[in-house]
Parts: C-alpha cells; sequence; structure tokens
C-alpha cells in the first residue's frame, strides 16, 4: 500500500506533461503541490509503524541467467527525500516565474524542471539496478540543459560540459557494479543484492566512484561550483537538495555492500578531505552563488564523512535537513542578484536589510542555519554527526579537520551575511517594491518555516539513541562555530583581505585549482603528445630511419667495397714520388 502511494505523486506529475495544457506554469506548479500533499501519507504511515521496507516487483526481462524486473521500493530513506525533492521543487516552481525573464522558451524551462522532478523520483524509489540507472541518467541529461540553459554564454556551455563529463566518469563505477553483478549471474533487484551480502571489492569501488561523480566529492568537486552559470532555480533544485545529493544516497541505500573497513575508511577520508577544502575555498570567494556552491560540496562531505563511519541514517538526516535550508539560500541570493542588476559580488551589495527585508531575514536564518546554531536543522543534524565522531573512536583527524570545517563554514556564512545585509550600502539602486511580488517571497518564507521546525521533528525519529557525551565534548561543535564567527566578524570590522597572489589562495581558489586539473594536466598531455609524434614521426621515421639512414648505409658500404677516398692531391703526390723511382729501377 506504501508504495503504491508513492507511485501516485508521479502519475500526478507525468499528466500535465501527457495533456495539451503541459505547458502552464500553473498547473504544474499545482501539480508539484499535490503531488507533495500525496507524498506525505506514506512519509506519515512509515514513521509511524517504522516499516523496515516494501516493495511491487513487475517482470521486465526474463532470461537464463537472471531475471530482469521493475521495482518499486520503499523504505525510511526513500519515504523520507520524496516529501523534501517535491516540496523544494514546488517552491522553487513557484519562484521561477517571477526570476527567469519571459520569453518563448520559459514554457520549456518549467517543463525541463518537472522532467528532472521525475527522473529524481524514479531514482529515489528505485527498487533495481536498471531502474537507479534510468534515474541516474535522466537526472545527468537534465542537469545538462538545465545548466546551459543561457546557451549563447560560452562559460555556461563550458559549465555544463563539466557537469555532464564529471557525471558520466562516475556512469561507470554503477555501470561496473551492474556489469559486476550480471557476471555472477546475480539479481539486479536491491533486496536479492542486499541478501546475499556480495564481498566483492569492485562493488564498493564502483558505488564510491559512482557517488564521487555525483555527489562531487574531492578532485571531481569542480563541476558543481562551474555550474553556477545556470539560473538560480536550477542551482537551488540541482545542486543543493536534490541531484547533487544522489550519490550519497545511494550509498546510504547501498551501505551493507561497502560496510567493511577499506570501503569505510576511503569514504572517511574521502568526505573529510572534500568537507575541509571546500570548505577553505569558500572562504577565498566573493561570488555570492559559488559561495553557497562549495558550502554544498562541504556539507556533501560530511554526510560522506557519516557514510564512513557506519552511520547511514544521519547522512540521510543531514540530506533532508540541508535541502531545506540550502535551496532557501540560493533563493535567497537570486532574489539579491535580481533585485541589485544581477550583481553577484558581495563587496559590491551591502544594508539589503532595508531595501529587501523579508530576503534578507530568510538569508540570515538559513545562513544560521547552515553555520550550525541552537535549534535549527542544521544544528541537530550536523551535532548529530560530530557526536558519533566523538563516539567511534576514529582518527582525532578526522575529528578535528571536521571540527575546523565546521568553524570555516561558520566563517564564510558570517562574512557573507554581514557583507550583504549589514555593510555600506554598495549595490545598483533597487526599485522601491522590490518584494511586492507574492511568487517571490512565499518561496523564501515557507521553506524557512520549514527549517526552523525540520530538525526537532526528524530528532528523535533518525536517531535511535542519544548519545553519550560529557558536557565539554558536547558543546565542541558550538564553540567551533561561535569561533569561525568571531573570526569572520573580526575580518570584516577590520577590512582584512586576501591576499590573491598567495600560492595558497591561488590552490584555494575555483579557478587556480580548475587551471591545474583542467589546464595544466590537458596542456602537459597535448606537449607530450606533440613532442612524442614530432620526435617519433618526423625524426626518427622521416629523418632518421629513412633519408639520413640510407645515406649513412650507402656510405658505409662505399668504404667497404672500396678504397678510394677521393683525396685527389694525395694520389697525384704519391704518383708523382712513386713513377720517378720506378723509372729508375727498370733502367
Amino acid at each position: 500500500m506504501i508504495t503504491t502511494l508513492l507511485v501516485l505523486p508521479m502519475i500526478i506529475l507525468a499528466a500535465p506533461l501527457m495533456s495539451k495544457s503541459a505547458y502552464k506554469k500553473l498547473e504544474l506548479k499545482l501539480a508539484v503541490k499535490m503531488a507533495f500533499l500525496t507524498s506525505t501519507i506514506p512519509l506519515a504511515l512509515t514513521i509511524k509503524y517504522s516499516m523496515k521496507s516494501a516493495s511491487i516487483h513487475m517482470p521486465l526481462l526474463s532470461t537464463n541467467p537472471m531475471t530482469i524486473t521493475t521495482t518499486m521500493m520503499t523504505n525510511q530513506y526513500t519515504a523520507l527525500f520524496v516529501p523534501t525533492a517535491l516540496m523544494v521543487t514546488w517552491s522553487i516552481m513557484e519562484f521561477s516565474p517571477w526570476y527567469v525573464p519571459k520569453t518563448k522558451l520559459t514554457k520549456n524551462f518549467t517543463k525541463f524542471l518537472l522532467i528532472f522532478l521525475i527522473a529524481m523520483l524514479i531514482l529515489a524509489t528505485a527498487g533495481s539496478l536498471l531502474q537507479l540507472l534510468i534515474g541516474w541518467e535522466g537526472v545527468g541529461i537534465m542537469s545538462f540543459l538545465l545548466i546551459n540553459w543561457w546557451f549563447s554564454r560560452s562559460s555556461a556551455n563550458s559549465a555544463a560540459l563539466q557537469a555532464i563529463i564529471y557525471n558520466r566518469i562516475g556512469d561507470i563505477g554503477l555501470i561496473l557494479v551492474m556489469a559486476v553483478l550480471a557476471t555472477d549471474n546475480t539479481s539486479w533487484n536491491t533486496e536479492q543484492i542486499m541478501a546475499e551480502h556480495t564481498k566483492t571489492i569492485l562493488l564498493p569501488i564502483g558505488l564510491i566512484l559512482a557517488a564521487m561523480g555525483k555527489s562531487a566529492q574531492f578532485f571531481m568537486h569542480l563541476w558543481l561550483p562551474a555550474a553556477m552559470e545556470g539560473p538560480t532555480p536550477v542551482s537551488a533544485l540541482l545542486h543543493s537538495s536534490t541531484m547533487v545529493v544522489a550519490g550519497v544516497y545511494l550509498l546510504s541505500q547501498f551501505h551493507p555492500l561497502i560496510n567493511f573497513p577499506l570501503p569505510l575508511t576511503l569514504c572517511l577520508y574521502l568526505g573529510v578531505t572534500t568537507s575541509i577544502y571546500a570548505a577553505s575555498s569558500a572562504l577565498t570567494q566573493y561570488d555570492i552563488k559559488k559561495i553557497i556552491a562549495f558550502s554544498t560540496s562541504s556539507q556533501l562531505g560530511l554526510m560522506m564523512t557519516a557514510i564512513g563511519m557506519g552511520c547511514p541514517s544521519l547522512a540521510i538526516f543531514h540530506m533532508i535537513s540541508h535541502a531545506s535550508f540550502k535551496a532557501t539560500l540560493f533563493l535567497a541570493a537570486g532574489s539579491t542578484i535580481h533585485n541589485t542588476q544581477n550583481e553577484q559580488d558581495i563587496r559590491k551589495m551591502g544594508f539589503i536589510k532595508i531595501t529587501l527585508p523579508i530576503t534578507s531575514t530568510t538569508l540570515v536564518i538559513n545562513g544560521m542555519t547552515l553555520s550550525g546554531l541552537p535549534f535549527l536543522s542544521g544544528y541537530y543534524s550536523k551535532d548529530a554527526i560530530i557526536d558519533a565522531l566523538l563516539l567511534s573512536h576514529l582518527n582525532s583527524w578526522a575529528v578535528l579537520a571536521t571540527l575546523m570545517s565546521i568553524a570555516m563554514t561558520a566563517s564564510y556564512t558570517m562574512r557573507m551575511i554581514i557583507l550583504t545585509t549589514a555593510k555600506t550600502p554598495n549595490h545598483k539602486p533597487v526599485t522601491l517594491f522590490s518584494e511586492s511580488n507574492k511568487t517571490q517571497t512565499k518561496p523564501l518564507i515557507r521553506l524557512t518555516l520549514t527549517t526552523i521546525m525540520m530538525g526537532p521533528a526528524l530528532f528523535t525519529t533518525m536517531l535511535d539513541s542519544p548519545a553519550t557525551l560529557t558536557t565539554l565534548m558536547k558543546l565542541l561543535p558550538l564553540a567551533a562555530m561561535l569561533t569561525g564567527a568571531y573570526l569572520a566578524i573580526e575580518f570584516v570590522l577590520h577590512n582584512t583581505k586576501f591576499n590573491q597572489d598567495n600560492n595558497t589562495t591561488k590552490l584555494l581558489n575555483s579557478l587556480a585549482f580548475f587551471k591545474i586539473l583542467h589546464r595544466a594536466l590537458p596542456h602537459a598531455s597535448l606537449n607530450s603528445s606533440y613532442l612524442l609524434s614530432h620526435q617519433l614521426t618526423d625524426l626518427v621515421w622521416l629523418e632518421k630511419s629513412g633519408p639520413s639512414a640510407t645515406k649513412s648505409i650507402n656510405l658505409s658500404q662505399s668504404k667497404i667495397t672500396s678504397s678510394q677516398k677521393g683525396l685527389m692531391k694525395n694520389y697525384l703526390m704519391s704518383l708523382l714520388i712513386t713513377m720517378p723511382a720506378l723509372i729508375a729501377f727498370t733502367l
């Protein structure tokens, strides 16, 4: 019954696309709203009855080694993720008509958002790897189309290509998992895979590689800040709440396959490295969207850290709370950018608390949630992960690096809030009634209220038992957050600036790291290829092995077969000396 109820939202979403009125924004928005309200029913039933899993199997293809089925699966993670994705999408689709200019292609924009949402729900409810692959590829394709929405800009073309290429690298891991299971004559059904607990090392490697590409982990994180070239509603939907968390969601669902030391250790190292590097990079940014994008990458690293600790429920908990406040941050940033005449530099904003009071209020509340302010949703989810780290007896560097990333998160968030809302106004003139449109403010208010109420509501649901820590250890995350916020306030008050010529700043800056992977390595590869082709083809074959070799061989042969050296003067002198002697001897 619960699984059937989760199929109903997808039917509601697909209905407007199949009718003649498919392109009306109002109907699309209402379809998403109805789907969200419908999805709350299986969520309530799953929480009330503590159901582990339920599925519907529909045979698709039966072959001798294995049977391929289309399976709809419902568990606690699915029941939580689907309503969250629908509610965030509902708010974003309500916000989009105000943000995206009305053109002939605007109808396609909301259509693309809806198709992306359907693909994401297919991924979330997938009970077989084949269905998971369909949703996985669907969100990748729609990400490419939506990032490249303003296709006349070369930067948007480059960003869309980065996104699709990095995602295709990650797709290799998922295809590897399917190939290994098909080779072993194992079913692609998720429940059967979990029951067998296959311990092949290729399965965790493939799953982690897939998660690295989709969830923008270290060394494959470059597409996420570059994807900010797309419209802000796209950034709010794809790159904060739904698509980028698909990799973490995949590892959470298939956690029994990676639940042994080597894969868990790899996930832990990967998550901690991503978290601290992305937080450090955000400190060097002044583009408001890139600051929030690096923040997303840092929070994804924190989720991966929870996976590495063997706590997938904590990763899902942080994923759900992160979706609401990060989507609101992006929408608040979009409202600020739109009202300051497309200005994205936080140094050129300031004092929007008077001109944009609702936007600045939501920006402050959700920024504080991101930092981990007590009694907001971010505090509950991040604090649970830190408590698990402190209780897990893992390497102390993982705990220290995570606390440092929390301090950095509070620091760049506080800097962004101060420079945009409280400092002297540096922006271009804004209109007098800049927040008069309800489609601009209602989604911000709705998501902010969700952010405030979600943490306490999910705290008892996602945590089995409260952590037992000393008071000092329990206050460590709060101390890290306050330290980062205090340092940011001091930097802003004293107008401290980063030295852009510093090598560390260049490395942490996304463009510098972009140049390492996207400029230095391809340049070295092309240069070496040119030299090898030049040396081997032109010099070795066409010159050394060809004319030069023929000349040297012929010259050597001529020296061997003949003693004549062409020294005419020596020959004539020898003749003049020997001829008189010969004549005298004969006489």
